[in-house]
């Protein structure tokens, strides 16, 4: 059975729940209640376990805060003996307008806190990830409060229906791998 480590970064606590930096957290939760399993707390995160035609996904919300989600990343890699090319680090990304999916075999961390931190701890940017959209509607300076911030009413809306197309993109990187995965999901 082939395993693979899908990683939703966030940050743990009621505060961030519906914030657009935690959308990592929201498409896995979206994921086990499509599938009717559940989160339990372990060590560095919150895991879940799905199966799917042969295939174990290992889901996993760190508990680490975004800054130090690479702790979480290695432990997780290495107690479930994850290959690289079977991690998926799902995140959100301000250069996309709102909803996009973008998924990618490598790239840079963007600016981005907890792919910084993943990327320091893995000694590379060489890992999959999938990028979901949140726009950059927010006066110059203002980028922390935005990502920080509530959903807006209208993406509140349009949320359900890009979470489950995310969900069929994190299975479609199980079931079909990466490239699959790109061409039929990539800016949609």
């Amino acid at each position: 059975m082939r395993k693979f480590l899908i990683v939703g970064l966030g940050n743990p606590g009621e505060k961030y729940q519906e914030t657009r930096h935690n959308i990592g957290f929201k498409i896995l939760d979206a994921l086990a209640e499509s599938s009717s399993i559940f989160f339990t707390s372990d060590r560095y995160a919150d895991r879940a376990e799905y199966r799917i035609k042969g295939r174990t996904l290992v889901l996993i919300k760190p508990t680490t805060f975004m800054n130090l989600s690479g702790k979480a990343v290695n432990y997780w890699m290495q107690k479930e003996k994850v290959p690289i090319e079977n991690l998926l680090v799902i995140t959100d990304d301000l250069a996309i307008p709102f909803g996009t999916v973008r998924i990618k075999k490598k790239g840079s961390d963007g600016g981005h806190n907890g792919l910084k931190d993943i990327q320091a701890t893995l000694g590379h940017p060489n890992y999959p990830r999938l990028r979901f959209g949140v726009g950059n509607e927010f006066p110059r300076g203002k980028q922390v409060d935005y990502v920080l911030g509530e959903w807006s009413t209208e993406e509140n809306q349009a949320l359900k229906e890009r979470l489950e197309l995310c969900k069929n993109a994190v299975e479609s990187f199980a079931l079909m791998g990466i490239n699959e995965a790109m061409n039929r999901f990539n800016n949609k």
